[in-house]
């Protein structure tokens, strides 16, 4: 979307509050959501982003529509995974889930319905790229995964996932990155992988980094919320490196806190 397009007003909230979307990006974005709300303004506020507030009086931010949808995509993959694989036990039902919901998934399930062309972004967050910021479409498809159950309910929500998850799960894996990563690296003896961590913020809320080394060189870098998390990250690109053809993708791990 161009942010100088005009925008014609066609989502309103219950207090007659207007959410400048252009129309043609509305309808296309609709069109690919597959879902007609009843109550528009649920939408509006699912693609509302705080920068947007900050800027503008009187509206609010997708965050709270974001940390619903979390829990009901949560809800949704883990039904479709456990009917799905009735053989396959907790860690790798868990694997699955992982990889389905993390932000890289989540933001190209955004690419592909449009999402940020029809966000409602701040001057300075628009100017930069937000529009095309994997964190923000990931943010924003979950606000708008919980803006589609408030709205329908969690069959629309369930319909909604249904129709985004499975093409990911084709190539899912039940192995993790850093177990991939290994079981690739012993099939050439004499080569050794190591992890370098580093963190950073307070510690109620560190941020941590890893670089996966192979003979101390280094292959791929991670971040999460764990070390766990950020060594699986930093695993994964390592795979990509070093076999980006080599059957499917193993499994992003799960976020363990």
């Amino acid at each position: 979307m161009s942010d100088g397009a005009r925008a014609t007003p066609l989502l309103r909230d219950e207090s007659g509050l207007e959410y400048p979307i252009p129309a043609a990006s509305l309808d296309r974005f609709l069109a690919e959501l597959g879902h007609a709300f009843e109550d528009l303004g649920l939408l509006g506020r699912a693609v509302t982003h705080r920068s947007w507030c900050a800027e503008h009086a009187g509206f609010e931010s997708n965050e709270r529509l974001e940390f619903l949808g979390d829990s009901v995509l949560g809800l949704a993959v883990t039904t479709d995974l456990f009917g799905r694989y009735p053989d396959a036990d907790e860690g790798q039902l868990s694997r699955l889930r992982a990889s389905v919901v993390c932000a890289p998934a989540l933001a190209e399930m955004a690419e592909e319905l449009h999402l940020g062309d029809v966000l409602l972004l701040g001057k300075g967050e628009a100017a930069s790229g937000g529009r095309n910021r994997a964190s923000i479409l990931a943010d924003a498809m979950e606000a708008v995964i919980g803006a589609v159950y408030l709205d329908g309910g969690i069959g629309a929500a369930a319909a909604l996932v249904g129709r985004l998850v499975p093409p990911r799960l084709a190539t899912a894996s039940v192995t993790d990155p850093k177990s991939r990563l290994h079981e690739m690296v012993a099939q050439d003896h004499g080569r050794q992988l190591t992890y370098r961590i580093s963190d950073e913020g307070p510690e109620h809320d560190k941020i941590f980094r890893a670089v996966v080394l192979l003979d101390e060189e280094p292959l791929g870098a991670g971040t999460g919320r764990s070390k766990k998390q950020a060594e699986q990250a930093a695993a994964l690109e390592a795979w990509r490196r070093l076999e980006p053809r080599s059957g499917p993708r193993p499994a992003e791990e799960e976020a363990d806190g």
